[in-house]
């Protein structure tokens, strides 16, 4: 991991990640009382992660997902997706608004398909973004 990464991800997890990564948290809890939603729910897990170390690290689509993610997609999207990539737009407002949050706006805005689509995706180091390909 290069140290910008490191000191970026520090700086994230302070001012944005923890609070983005509690809203992923609390949509996969919800998803798992729910029992029949607990991909769902392992998915937001795997984003809440994500979202609070996201420097370094970047989504790739999964070349063996089906018809099942597109399905999962949709019923995500529809339950769950919407309200966390408004979560992750109206955070980067903000950001936007200071130049020191320039990159943290950024790196909200760049969460947003995942945040809609997370079935189907994972996330790999940015440096093996095109390893599989």
């Amino acid at each position: 991991m290069k140290v910008i990464d490191l000191v970026l991800n520090v700086l994230w997890l302070i001012f944005c990640g923890i609070w983005m990564a509690i809203g992923y948290v609390i949509a996969g809890i919800i998803c798992f009382i729910l029992i029949i939603t607990i991909p769902f729910g392992i998915a937001a897990f795997r984003i809440a992660g994500y979202v609070l170390w996201p420097f370094g690290r970047t989504t790739v689509e999964r070349r063996d997902a089906g018809a099942a993610s597109c399905v999962g997609n949709t019923l995500w999207l529809i339950f769950a997706g919407w309200w966390l990539a408004l979560a992750h737009l109206v955070t980067s407002i903000p950001l936007f608004l200071s130049i020191i949050g320039i990159p943290f706006g950024w790196a909200n805005l760049k969460m947003i398909p995942i945040s809609l689509t997370p079935l189907g995706r994972e996330i790999v180091p940015t440096d093996q973004r095109f390893a599989g390909w």
